[in-house]
């Protein structure tokens, strides 16, 4: 099991904690954090951009990957949304397997 933090921004809270809500309920993430008050700054459509924005951090699998960058496609407003995955290549061994605990499909019930 290889465990991701994906990075993802949103426009404002509400649309933020819709996304986390959806992606730790549908199991694509075992925990996201919601970061307030990010500013970015980015090239779009020729432009220099500067925007408030909220910052998701997601912890997930890369068996997880494909289906939660789907769902925040579908979830998200911005016409190209932010998710970028990084490998996380150590922490806490009981930590790590509760990822792979709450993000493993089939029936929790």
């Amino acid at each position: 099991m290889t465990a991701l933090l994906c990075l993802c921004t949103c426009p404002d809270a509400d649309t933020a904690h819709r996304i986390a809500d959806g992606l730790v309920e549908e199991r694509l993430a075992a925990c996201v954090q919601i970061l307030p008050d990010a500013t970015s700054v980015y090239r779009w459509q020729g432009k220099v951009e500067r925007t408030s924005e909220t910052l998701l951090s997601i912890k997930t699998t890369r068996d997880r990957l494909d289906a939660l960058t789907a769902r925040v496609v579908e979830l998200h407003p911005y016409e190209l949304p932010e998710v970028v995955a990084v490998e996380i290549t150590g922490g806490l061994p009981a930590y790590l397997d509760w990822i792979a605990r709450e993000t493993a499909p089939g029936d929790h019930a």
